[in-house]
């Protein structure tokens, strides 16, 4: 499984070559998570046009399972949280909650912003916007 991060989300509503052609080409299931779906309804209602980007995120959210915060990813979020702190480090709940999610499913995390992410040693990380496919 792969878990669309908000960047790529943001990408895809965008109509961007390289990332539309990765989700195309993933033979993978592909979802995303409760915080990106909130970050998304936000930006569409703080937009220009948020009538128009409502209806265009509502629709591209209506294409993919939309994962939620379990037990176990609470448990990943508490742990990794606790962790990085005591290493002097942090991260933004948002994105410890998207990492606690997709770790909690075995799940690669699809995003742009590889740096938010990396201190998660079991996380797989791809980036379709700013890395081409292995191989190319």
């Amino acid at each position: 499984m792969k878990v669309l991060d908000t960047d790529v989300c943001i990408e895809i509503l965008r109509g961007n070559p390289r990332v539309l052609a990765r989700r195309q080409a993933t033979p993978d299931r592909v979802a995303t998570t409760w915080i990106t779906a909130c970050e998304l309804a936000y930006g569409a209602a703080n937009s220009g046009y948020p009538d128009k980007n409502r209806t265009l995120v509502t629709e591209f959210l209506s294409t993919l399972p939309i994962l939620g915060l379990d037990l176990p990813g609470s448990l990943l979020f508490g742990h990794h949280k606790t962790r990085l702190r005591r290493n002097g480090a942090s991260v933004a709940d948002a994105d410890l909650m998207i990492a606690s999610i997709a770790l909690a499913r075995g799940a690669s995390l699809v995003t742009g912003n590889t740096r938010h992410y990396d201190r998660f040693e079991d996380l797989p990380l791809e980036d379709w916007i700013r890395r081409p496919p292995a191989g190319q």
